[in-house]
């Protein structure tokens, strides 16, 4: 057997191997396409009850919603500065000792592993309620994630600029910011701009702990079938993040270099963002420790530190592995159909492929699904296909097809399509030149792209039962809320555990690509 012949077998049995998989998947979360399509006017209801929007509310969102950019630019800059930080105490080409690289890597893998949201509801036991608490989970969210990247950055950079000033006795962090941050500068910037959105998304939903935010008034005017208002609501957010994420586009091509701009204007840039980054902290709410209690928090530590081993290592129906194992399986089947979407999407989400007025008007049908919080998806999908994990499967497809399709995008943007035109130019359809010239290329980017997402998911999906669409999320919280703080521990633990796993297998998989 030849080696491209053995090449296509394997390609195969993995692809026979990830459908089987998602098949698993589907079933389990009890996947039923016929009764999303028989229950759509639920959906539809929805829909058309947001038109015409309640404009007159707009007036009542804009403080929210300040709330929500404060926590999202305060929670990135700092989060990001703190990883810019620790991040070379973590890479593996620094000379850091090798105990504190494991037990920073450690820490990291811990908190990486919990979603914004229960950090933020952590958070509220400590500093009580406000848009303090919600900052604080949007730091140590931001640093775990930025930390990862960073020290990856690090360890894929040269050293050489780095051992040679060591070598001249320069000591280590005046080593790391001469001669091997600028090197990774523009992938860090890149990287926290990208979390910036993301914390837009993330800051929107902690009203639901009492962090502050859009999120609580968003959940009420569902709750109470205000569907104007609640569009009104959407619409603020779309505005907000599509203000964002071009402000984010523009700064990271000024970092990459791909725009230039006068020194006097880039002075008068840092100077806005720096008095943005003043005023949002400047007017956080203060925490408040009136009703911290010195013996409750002994108690969440003994607990969470003491997990209930008994329901850790139950196998019933409510056991802890049934809970993982759900949760599982909706990040998977919901990453899937996500990536299924968004690969077309992607296409003609770029004017390299479609006329620009088309590539415009999907891009904004993109924004518009990334704009709405994950919660929300849950909060609409229920009304339809009822509580349970299909409604979770649901709710993680819209926001795969958001992100992915974005990221998809990128990478055929920054694609050579030499080939693709080649075979235009001899007369081949555009499909079948696309399927030869333009996906081998792309295809371990979005496996990549794909395995990040998933990873991004299992945390998403460990809070989707806050909502009734399965998975872990609603024990976890019911046992944080009640104190129950064993369960919790317990519930933890196999969530890092989770993450772990999957992190481990994303990182031999990519090393296989």
């Amino acid at each position: 057997m030849t080696r491209s012949s053995k090449r296509r077998w394997k390609h195969l049995a993995c692809f026979l191997l990830f459908l089987c998989l998602f098949l698993f998947t589907a079933v389990y979360t009890q996947c039923d396409p016929a009764l999303f399509w028989k229950r759509r006017d639920h959906l539809s209801d929805i829909l058309s009850g947001m038109f015409p929007l309640d404009l007159a509310y707009i007036p009542h969102i804009l403080t929210p919603l300040f709330y929500t950019i404060q926590m999202s630019v305060t929670g990135t800059v700092i989060g990001s500065l703190l990883a810019g930080i620790l991040a070379p105490v973590c890479a593996d080409s620094m000379d850091f000792p090798k105990w504190s690289r494991y037990i920073f890597r450690f820490l990291i893998q811990i908190l990486r592993s919990f979603p914004a949201l229960i950090l933020a509801l952590c958070a509220t036991f400590l500093f009580g309620l406000g848009t303090f608490a919600g900052t604080f989970a949007i730091i140590l969210y931001t640093f775990a994630i930025m930390t990862r990247l960073t020290y990856q950055d690090m360890e894929a950079a040269s050293p050489l600029a780095y051992q040679a000033l060591r070598t001249m006795g320069t000591s280590r962090y005046p080593a790391y910011i001469h001669g091997l941050f600028p090197e990774i500068a523009p992938s860090f910037f890149t990287n926290a701009l990208y979390m910036l959105e993301t914390n837009v998304r993330h800051s929107s939903i902690l009203g639901y702990v009492g962090a502050g935010g859009i999120g609580l008034l968003l959940n009420e005017k569902i709750s109470w079938l205000e569907y104007g208002k609640v569009g009104a609501i959407l619409l603020v957010l779309f505005m907000a993040v599509f203000v964002i994420e071009n402000l984010s586009r523009y700064l990271a091509a000024l970092i990459r270099k791909e725009r230039t701009l006068k020194k006097q204007y880039i002075k008068l840039l840092l100077l806005l963002l720096a008095a943005l980054f003043l005023v949002c902290t400047i007017t956080l709410s203060p925490p408040d420790f009136s009703r911290t209690s010195l013996q409750a928090l002994k108690n969440m530590f003994s607990g969470l530190f003491s997990p209930d081993w008994g329901f850790f290592f139950s196998t019933g129906k409510d056991g802890l592995f049934a809970l993982i194992l759900e949760t599982l399986c909706i990040a998977f089947a919901g990453t899937v159909v996500g990536a299924v979407f968004s690969v077309p999407l992607a296409f003609v989400n770029t004017s390299r492929f479609v006329p620009d007025p088309a590539a415009f008007f999907f891009n904004l049908v993109i924004i518009a699904i990334r704009s709405i919080p994950f919660l929300i998806y849950g909060l609409i999908f229920i009304r339809v296909s009822g509580p349970g994990p299909f409604t979770g499967v649901l709710t993680l497809s819209m926001c795969s097809i958001g992100l992915l399709t974005k990221r998809f995008t990128e990478a055929l943007e920054a694609l050579d399509l030499k080939p693709y035109h080649a075979l235009l130019a001899i007369g081949t359809h555009p499909i079948p030149a696309i399927c030869h010239a333009i996906l081998p290329q792309l295809r371990p980017v979005f496996i990549s792209i794909f395995l990040y997402r998933f990873d991004v998911n299992i945390r998403e999906a460990s809070v989707l039962g806050l909502v009734g669409a399965g998975g872990i999320g609603a024990p976890l919280i019911f046992s944080m809320n009640q104190y129950a703080w064993e369960k919790a521990g317990a519930i933890l633990l196999g969530l890092i555990l989770l993450v772990w796993l999957i992190d481990m297998i994303s990182i031999k998989i990519n090393h296989l690509l």
